[in-house]
């Protein structure tokens, strides 16, 4: 078997491998015309060997091993472990539950979102989170362009500060440029979670910063305690309104130790999602003082969101969100063991190390081919779910993948876990 060990400069290219010079403008610069060069449609030399949006998270692609699409979900759905998170693909059955659980709970629906149900759970999670009001949107895309257009009105200032990273940046198709006229500014690089010191040394005047809590494509990291407050305490002194992307604030609270309220206290605004570690169908929640959340709910309109019932997609959030909460810390201390047991191989970079959540992403030399390869064979042999793809990093020869803790691994031990993911290596 061929040496997979990493050398000293490929350590440390791995350290920088998203840094993504040539695809966003430099530290504290405005992308010109208020636009962002999009992952989907920019052509440029610097995507070359970019790592994907979607790496490791949606298959097949190229590189895949399965045959097509219905092939790779019956392999995977045929596992009983798994180690990144695994949606569902059960055909009607969730419906059937969530109309289960209303009946149970003798629930009734609302009617553009006006129903004691929908309403009552928005007050749990703004009074979980340390907030007067709260309003439910069916996305998070959603939630947080309502949010930020709202500052923007409000200050006349249409500059965003934002992480090079941001969900603003690479998954919403540049939709707070086109369609609200809004201008990114990025701040610091794309190494390390956004700190108070991107703010005060910013060229440009924000009229808002949005951070996300914690940094998916670094691995879910996030600031420590003291550079959070640090960071709040800049944005209030600079009088720019501070917008959370909690898009996984629910792993983030035993890094910090702190109740939810207490983490985000300091912040104008904060957006949850349901289907990320919740697990339900859909919906987010955008969280603010009382006057922020009435205006939120014209934006939610205006952007197509008032459905006529949304009940659906709340009752999915509402009959898991306390026990998926309570299973977070859970999740967290077995992501320590497990990358503990993973990175003890020296031919596997676990980045960042030691994990801040539940998740974190995994470096191997080699091809996306031959790993997605040797994935399925794992599959099939040992019955887990070992990684969902494969992305190619900037660094040549070194792909990546991200995996997440989740009840996924329940019937499996960690030991069984990192001994399946290390058959990876056959293939390199």
């Amino acid at each position: 078997m061929k040496d997979s060990r990493f050398s000293r400069a490929e350590f440390l290219g791995l350290t920088s491998l998203l840094a993504g010079p040539t695809l966003f403008p430099g530290r504290g610069e405005a992308a010109p015309d208020g636009g962002t060069p999009s992952l989907r449609t920019v052509k440029s030399p610097g995507l070359t060997g970019v790592l994907s949006p979607d790496a490791g998270v949606a298959a097949p692609r190229a590189g895949a091993a399965a045959g097509s699409q219905a092939e790779y979900e019956q392999l995977r759905q045929g596992c009983t472990a798994s180690l990144p998170v695994r949606s569902s693909s059960d055909d009607g059955a969730e419906f059937v539950r969530i109309g289960e659980w209303m009946q149970r709970q003798k629930l009734s629906s609302d009617v553009y979102g006006n129903g004691d149900f929908v309403q009552a759970f928005e007050k749990k999670v703004a009074d979980l989170l340390g907030f007067e009001d709260a309003c439910f949107m069916p996305t998070g895309t959603m939630a947080q362009l309502s949010a930020l257009r709202i500052y923007a009105d409000a200050s006349n200032v249409r500059t965003v500060g934002v992480h090079p990273s941001s969900h603003h940046v690479l998954h919403e198709d540049d939709a707070y440029s086109v369609l609200h006229q809004l201008r990114a500014v990025y701040l610091g690089p794309w190494t390390r979670p956004l700190l108070a010191e991107d703010v005060a040394q910013s060229r440009d005047v924000l009229g808002s910063v949005s951070v996300e809590l914690p940094v998916r494509w670094l691995g879910g990291q996030l600031q420590t305690w003291e550079q959070l407050n640090e960071l709040k305490r800049t944005c209030r002194d600079k009088k720019v309104k501070l917008h959370m992307d909690g898009a996984r604030l629910w792993e983030s609270q035993p890094f910090y130790g702190r109740s939810y309220a207490e983490i985000c206290k300091g912040f104008d605004s904060v957006y949850v999602s349901f289907y990320k570690m919740v697990g339900g169908i859909g919906g987010a929640m955008l969280v603010g003082n009382r006057d922020f959340i009435q205006e939120s709910r014209v934006w939610r309109h205006r952007h197509g969101g008032n459905l006529y019932h949304l009940a659906p997609l709340v009752a999915s959030a509402a009959m898991r969100f306390d026990a998926a909460l309570a299973a977070v810390p859970g999740y967290v201390k077995r992501a320590k063991a497990l990358t503990a047991l993973i990175a003890a191989d020296t031919r596997v970079t676990v980045l960042p190390q030691p994990v801040q959540t539940n998740m974190f992403h995994v470096f191997l030399r080699g091809s996306p081919q031959a790993y997605n390869r040797q994935r399925d064979r794992i599959a099939r042999e040992d019955r887990v779910w070992v990684a969902g793809g494969f992305g190619q990093t900037r660094v040549p020869g070194v792909v990546s993948t991200e995996l997440q803790v989740s009840e996924g691994l329940g019937g499996i031990s960690d030991a069984d876990a990192a001994r399946a993911f290390l058959r990876l290596l056959e293939a390199a």
